[in-house]
Order: structure tokens, then sequence, then C-alpha cells
């Protein structure tokens, strides 16, 4: 699948109206514009917003009620909408063999410049899982802890990655689908549910009752659908994020430029990120690993690049890299929506006005707070 991705806009210096982005596609520190980071948060917890608990006996502002009123226009909206209607008119889908060498795997998810595919295990003719590269961190982390087993890896198969998830006592990642006639309400809270970033639709063939993958939809691509089809609805997401309690602020793991990227790894798997934020000596963020970054490392099953430093990792990523997406507590949904709509996004970056690290606002934790946000109200019609 595709998709357009248009350019980030720039904040200017001092309004903290927009979400903004910053090209960082260098490891160099650039000293106009700051990033800042934040893990992603666990899906599904309690959440109480801070401030709606001090307002719990006063009347709502308007400003509040005209939020919790798009947030149930949007969730109606979801409810409408089936999960196939998300997916382009054209796209493409690799649905990957479990019995396939992880080598081999790795070469065609670089060849055709994608991050995960649907596996299917050719025995029992079924759906079996999604490949990301959380699996691939997972193969790294075992034979690192693994040293001699080293040597047999170019043998080793998708087959075996819920072994490898056992071996390193990581919890595995609930293998999830849903009929593409379902909602996408239904689709949403399924990922929200398993802490899933993407979801295959999987159907069944109605002559052989066999299952069948028709696609796989992602966080992205829902709140881009919906940023696109109810642009006024998000429009109302007027209040900031500083009062909305939506995002992680503590718990962050970060590095530095001369941190190893087996260390980074390590952080990722251990608090099951996507993401961590490169910092520099007085604490600006200046860049970020990801998770995908590993991927450029270990493309043709050579992982002797892992012992590399992350400033020395940065400068094999790829040049069509886009870029750090920033924004601030004051800024709103209303603006974050506009930024999905226009550009390709996985994660903002929360920053302070000295461009220091506040938090992380992923597409996890807005999808959370849309569908989620209000619910204890609807009964009462505030």
């Amino acid at each position: 699948m595709s998709d357009s991705a248009g350019v980030g806009g720039s904040r200017p210096a001092g309004d903290p109206r927009h979400a903004s982005h910053t090209n960082t596609s260098s490891p160099r520190p650039n000293h106009d514009q700051h990033p800042t980071f934040v893990a992603p948060s666990d899906l599904l917890r309690p959440r109480v917003s801070q401030r709606r608990a001090s307002k719990a006996a006063a009347q709502l502002s308007p400003a509040d009620v005209e939020q919790l009123e798009a947030l149930r226009a949007i969730r109606g909206f979801l409810k409408l909408r089936r999960s196939y209607d998300v997916l382009p008119l054209s796209y493409r889908l690799i649905v990957l063999d479990t019995a396939l060498l992880i080598k081999k795997s790795l070469n065609i998810l670089t060849q055709n410049a994608i991050v995960s595919a649907p596996l299917w295990d050719s025995k029992t003719s079924a759906f079996a899982g999604l490949l990301t590269t959380s699996d691939y961190l997972n193969v790294i982390q075992y034979y690192w802890q693994n040293p001699d087993a080293l040597a047999a890896i170019d043998q080793f198969r998708l087959s075996s990655l819920r072994e490898v998830e056992k071996a390193i006592g990581v919890t595995p990642i609930e293998t999830i689908s849903i009929n593409p006639l379902r909602t996408l309400y239904e689709a949403c809270r399924k990922m929200l549910e398993t802490r899933a970033r993407r979801i295959p639709l999987v159907d069944v063939d109605d002559e052989t009752q066999r299952e069948w993958v028709v696609s796989v939809i992602t966080q992205y691509r829902i709140l881009k659908f919906i940023a696109v089809n109810v642009t006024k609805e998000t429009q109302s997401l007027k209040v900031p994020l500083r009062d909305l309690n939506v995002g992680t602020y503590s718990g962050v793991a970060s590095a530095k430029m001369d941190t190893s990227v087996m260390d980074v790894i390590h952080m990722l798997v251990k608090k099951n990120c996507s993401s961590v934020p490169i910092l520099n000596d007085d604490g600006t963020v200046i860049n970020v690993f990801e998770a995908v970054d590993v991927i450029a490392l270990i493309k043709g099953g050579v992982y002797d690049e892992l012992n590399l430093t992350v400033g020395e990792a940065l400068l094999k990523r790829a040049e069509e890299f886009s870029g750090i997406y920033t924004c601030t507590l004051n800024d709103r949904l209303d603006t974050i929506f506009d930024t999905i709509r226009k550009s390709r996004v996985h994660r903002f970056v929360i920053i302070d006005e000295d461009s220091k690290l506040k938090g992380i606002l992923t597409l996890s934790d807005i999808l959370e707070y849309i569908l989620l946000e209000g619910l204890e109200n609807d009964e009462s019609g505030v």
C-alpha cells in the first residue's frame, strides 16, 4: 500500500500553536529545531484526565463540551464504516510463508521498502500472524543472549519466532485479525486491547471455507482516514494537550550519539517501544533512533554493524526519512490531525520552550483518546 506524503509545516519561532515537522535525516545536531521524546504508553490503562478530575463537580466549559461532542461524532463515524473502507483503490500486499528463512524475509522487506508483512502457514493453510520490526529485535536479542547459536542464524525460520519470544522472556504479541466487513470501530478497539499498531484484514473464502489475507490496516491509515473524512469534527478538538493527559511523560528511555546500537535495541525490547530519543549533553533532543533503523543495519543478514554507535548507524539511514515531528503541550489535536492528514507521521515528540524532552505522543495514544475519552459521560448526555 502506498500513501501520499505531504511536507510537514514548520512552526515559527515562539509560536506553539501548530504541530511542526523537523527534518533531521542527518544525525548531526540541528540547533534551530530541538525535538523531544517519550516511550509509548500502556494501552487501555485507566485514564483520568487531570482536567476532568479537577472539574468533577463543576460544569464543563464550552471547549470541553465541544471536544466531547466531536469525539462522539468521530466514534459514530467509525461505527458506520467498514474496515475495508480504509484501503486505497490500489495497493500491494506481500504475504510471507512461515517456512521462509528469516534472512530471506529481511531481504524481501528491504527490497519492497516495507516494515511488516502478514504470515501464512502453508501446512494448515491459515493466517499465522504479522511479521514486524519487533520480531527482528527479538531475534537480535536472542542471539545476543545466546552467542553460540549465532552461527546457525542463517537457518532460522519465521516459524520459530514465538519460541524466541519465550526464550528471551518478552510478552508475545497477540495474533489478531478482523474481517474486512466488520466496523472500523471494532478494528480500533481490537488494536488497543492487544497493543497492536496494525491489524490484518482476514476473510474466509465462501467455497473452500479457508482464510485469505485481504490487506493490513495501520493506526496511521486509520487516523488519516478520520482526518480526511471528518474534518469538521477533528477541527473541533481544541483543548490543548496539557489539559488532556494524552501521551507519555515519564519512564522514557533515551540515548546519546555515542551509545551503542545494541544498547538501544535492549531499550526498545525492554520498553516495548518503537523509538528512543537521542539527546545531546544538555538534554536537547537532536534525533531519534527508530526500530526500523535496525533493519537497514542487518539487511543481507549481516549483524556486525550492530556494534556501531547510534551516530554511525544514523548515517546509514535512508535519504527519504521523513524527519521528526514535534509539538508542544500548547498544541491541540486539531492541528495534530491536520499534520497527520498531510504527512506520514508515526509519533510526535513533545518539547518545552527550551526544546527539551517532555514526552512522546504516539498514534496509539491518539487512537486511545479518541475511542475512550468521555465514554463514561455518554449515558448521562454530557
